[in-house]
């Protein structure tokens, strides 16, 4: 692949990452912030139970948080996003099966969602606010990034070892070998890394759950909306031979 066509794809991909981001977006203002406004609310009536703190200046508006600052950081993460997973896809194509370029976009947008956000997620859940202590921000951080990072790293060695067991195996028992290693190690992972649990007995559940459902929504629409812009996007830029044949096709039979 040329320098040409991957500069062309990485314009889709911050593109195509773009549209996913305001699709997020949408979904992240009416699924996530109620919740979030729900948890702030708690916090404060916590806060003023608890007997005295002084009211603190609030240097930026909540509204402007949840629509302004909400959007701008939403979109350019989508941007940035797009950016990344364009230049991963000019890698993997080809090389993980001879799939069409849409159908790879696919396939990584699948994939991407389930190694770098659900599996972290089933350790470390995302969290609203007024759950976790301050003091241990920095921790959790680094669990949560070592934890994605590993679950990243072992999806492409499942990938590479699925393909060389192919020959010897047959497509569908190096899947299943590949897969079951990925889970055992993964496993692994879950058992021996620590904890995090400092959601307090007396925040509700019922909004924790519908915080953490909102959260998974916004990265589903994320990486679904991308999957589905990219991919056609990179069709139409890698295949258009075969589009062209199709809407003539098309064309010949409406006639």
């Amino acid at each position: 692949m040329n320098s040409a066509i991957v500069r062309k794809l990485l314009v889709r991909g911050m593109l195509a990452g773009l549209a996913a981001g305001v699709l997020a977006f949408v979904v992240a203002y009416l699924l996530g912030e109620p919740r979030v406004d729900s948890a702030i609310a708690l916090e404060e009536a916590h806060s003023h139970g608890g007997g005295g703190h002084e009211h603190e200046v609030e240097v930026v508006s909540r509204g402007l948080q949840s629509t302004a600052g909400l959007a701008t950081g939403v979109l350019a993460y989508g941007v940035a996003f797009g950016g990344i997973v364009a230049l991963a896809y000019c890698f993997a194509l080809g090389r993980v099966g001879r799939f069409s370029p849409r159908a790879t976009a696919a396939f990584m947008a699948a994939g991407g969602l389930f190694a770098v956000y659900l599996v972290p997620f089933l350790k470390y859940p995302a969290t609203p606010p007024a759950v976790g202590n301050p003091d241990t921000i920095g921790k959790r951080t680094a669990l949560y990034g070592l934890m994605m990072l590993l679950s990243v790293l072992l999806a492409m060695a499942t990938v590479i070892i699925g393909k060389r067991l192919a020959p010897t195996l047959g497509n569908w028992w190096a899947t299943v070998v590949a897969l079951a290693g990925f889970a055992v190690v993964i496993g692994l992972a879950y058992a021996f890394l620590p904890p995090v649990n400092e959601v307090g007995h007396d925040f509700p559940a019922t909004l924790l759950w519908r915080f953490r459902v909102a959260s998974i929504g916004i990265q589903l629409t994320l990486w679904t909306g991308f999957g589905l812009l990219f991919g056609e996007l990179a069709q139409r830029l890698l295949a258009p031979a075969e589009r062209r044949v199709k809407v003539g096709a098309a064309a010949s039979a409406a006639v």
